[in-house]
């Protein structure tokens, strides 16, 4: 399931809320979870190193930054563009929720720079 969230969106940062299918946001979740207790040491983890070279291969991100930088956000745009073909991202957009309200944002620090 992840790896065809990959696909579709080009990252695999999925909300834990992402609406077409929680139950992949719970997984991906415990996923973290688990790594962080791997990294702890606890063999309750059930983490392995093959399981997080997997993971790693396919951009998973170990943890979920709420502050994503220009940088990404830019890049998530023009995957965006290369998929549907413009840049009118909805406000409200469940496979990447940020992306939404990072446009909105440069879009009204643009009207802003215009106005002095």
């Amino acid at each position: 399931e992840l790896m065809n969230f990959v696909q579709e969106f080009g990252h695999a940062r999925v909300s834990k809320r992402f609406p077409p299918n929680t139950s992949i946001g719970r997984w991906v979740l415990t996923q973290r979870g688990r790594y962080k207790k791997y990294l702890n040491g606890d063999p309750s983890s059930k983490m392995t190193e093959n399981r997080i070279q997997l993971l790693n291969e396919i951009g998973f991100e170990w943890e979920y930054v709420h502050r994503q930088t220009w940088e990404r956000s830019y890049d998530e745009l023009v995957n965006y563009v290369k998929e549907v073909g413009h840049a009118r991202v909805p406000q409200i957009f469940p496979p990447n929720p940020p992306l939404g309200k990072w446009v909105k944002f440069q879009r009204l620090s643009y009207k802003k720079y215009l106005n002095g």
